[in-house]
């Protein structure tokens, strides 16, 4: 007898001499592997791309910060107070900027008394950017350019912009630099992770996408040692950005696009070599009459066994808001990240403005965030993502509330600084878990649009946080704290989907859905 003769009768779906077509995750599950060494190396090195988003964000913290002043020749007198709060309250030319002028932007355009404002200006508008960016790369990421592609144009823009950054010869110039700068940078984030996980089998992508985020937190650490080595904020804008050209050089030409956009665009052949690679490279076999088709046509009872490619699947923002199954996830995610994101960079400016060591204090930051990454990751899978985003931004808003009852004086000002570092470890953890939460919610052929609509949101909690800061007092805590326990009260509305395949198409989703609903029935 034949070890093929021997062999067969226990051969599991997939022998060589029966067709069968399977969806990706399906292909993921049985024979390419979850998460081996090729989506291993294809996360690292896409997930980078988180760092640099965090280089071009984070980098008006020292760029355009408030330095320290001194009186001239160190001598108090002739109008000047060493002892005074502000420098509003000198006499001008009576006192400097401590490491001069080209220390800041503060110090180099006088962006203080009057002016302070514009230094907020610029803040906000880098986050208007951002929500612009957000929405345009999110829809050219799902149509023609692709995942890659689109990480690519911005990784160009922002290596571009942040150089010409440096150059900036006047606040105008900063300002419309800046502006741009957002635009690109709304894009990396959301480009980045859909990259990443798209490729991970399901069991496995929910702990990946939480993983992403300690780049974000790793290179917001990385750029406080820059920003340290590089005092002046010129050149501090140049060392950053050139990560970026290293990245679009050394790390992308290697990266693969992502099979699943492969799929939805009609590139069946592109995506079956994607397939094939990842199985040989996790040491697997992928045989040879086994098909990647879409979810929509996996219960088909017509079987089309060609690899020939087909007519793009496409999809844009209208088809999310025309079907009634993601028209209500996407209006729920919106509110959600806003809200989020208002508490997020809300109580992360409130840190900063503690009077401690600048660097110091933002490496402090950036890595009290990452228990938050760790505990949500283990327990993604456990307590699934709807009780997990419910309970973390409960448990933000309790810590606020709490905050918002203390005085800051005596004790009670170490507790309301506890609360706020409790509220932010909290918020942390929602802020990352939604992105893997709303990435499930759409298919692919609208993922990235629809959380793109969720970043732009996000952008605009971005935007409004400032202003709640500037409240001052019990407000910003009280205001933090409504947002959170409203966010988690919206959050009941929305579906679980742990352990639920990952859609390619709108059409697959709603008859997924109408099984679910049957079955929920029974």
């Amino acid at each position: 007898m034949s070890n093929t003769e021997f062999q067969s009768p226990l051969l599991s779906p997939g022998d060589d001499s029966i067709p069968e077509k399977q969806c990706i995750d399906e292909m993921l599950q049985n024979y390419c592997g979850e998460f081996g060494r090729w989506q291993l190396k294809h996360f690292v090195s896409t997930s980078l791309a988180w760092a640099l988003e965090a280089f071009h964000t984070m980098i008006m913290i020292f760029a355009d910060r408030e330095p320290e002043w001194r009186c001239l020749n160190g001598v108090a007198g002739l109008g000047c107070d060493s002892k005074a709060k502000s420098v509003c309250e000198l006499e001008p030319g009576s006192w400097e900027w401590v490491g001069g002028i080209g220390s800041s932007t503060v110090a180099e355009w006088g962006l203080v008394c009057g002016d302070k404002f514009k230094v907020g200006l610029v803040q906000a508008v880098f986050f208007a950017g951002c929500m612009i960016g957000a929405g345009i790369f999110g829809h050219l990421s799902d149509s023609f350019l692709g995942r890659k592609g689109s990480l690519t144009v911005v990784c160009i823009l922002n290596s571009i912009f942040g150089i010409l950054t440096a150059f900036s010869p006047n606040y105008i110039s900063y300002f419309i630099i800046r502006f741009l700068t957002g635009c690109s940078t709304g894009g990396v984030g959301l480009c980045a992770f859909v990259l990443a996980t798209e490729p991970v089998g399901p069991t496995m992508r929910g702990a990946a996408g939480m993983s992403t985020f300690y780049f974000f937190s790793s290179g917001i650490a990385v750029l406080s040692g820059i920003a340290y080595i590089f005092p002046t904020w010129r050149r501090l804008y140049i060392a950053s950005s050139f990560p970026s050209l290293l990245f679009l050089i050394f790390v992308l030409p290697f990266i693969s696009e992502s099979p699943r956009w492969y799929l939805v665009r009609g590139r069946i052949k592109e995506a079956m070599k994607t397939m094939s690679a990842i199985a040989t490279s996790n040491g697997n076999h992928l045989p040879r009459l086994v098909y990647l088709t879409l979810d929509e046509e996996s219960s088909s009872p017509s079987f089309n066994n060609s690899t020939e490619d087909k007519d793009a699947v496409t999809g844009s923002i209208v088809d999310v808001i025309r079907s009634p199954v993601t028209r209500s996830r996407l209006i729920l995610a919106i509110i959600i990240n806003l809200l989020c994101s208002v508490v997020y960079y809300g109580l992360s400016l409130n840190v900063v403005n503690l009077e401690t060591n600048l660097y110091l204090n933002v490496i402090l930051n950036a890595v009290a965030e990452m228990p938050a990454f760790m505990i949500t990751a283990i327990l993604l899978d456990k307590l699934g993502r709807k009780p997990l985003t419910i309970g973390t931004l409960w448990f933000s808003g309790l810590f606020c509330f709490v905050g918002s009852l203390m005085t800051n004086k005596g004790v009670w000002k170490g507790v309301k600084m506890v609360c706020g570092i409790l509220g932010i470890f909290g918020m942390a953890g929602t802020y990352n878990l939604l992105f893997i939460y709303t990435s499930e919610l759409f298919p692919t052929v609208v993922r990235n649009a629809a959380l793109g609509c969720a970043t732009q949101a996000a952008q605009m909690g971005a935007i409004l946080a400032p202003v709640v800061v500037v409240l001052g007092g019990s407000l910003p805590f009280a205001l933090f704290a409504l947002c959170g326990v409203v966010a988690g009260l919206f959050s009941f509305w929305l579906p679980e989907t742990l352990n639920q395949p990952l859609y390619d198409t709108l059409t697959g989703m709603e008859a997924g859905q109408d099984v679910t609903s049957a079955k929920a029935s029974i």
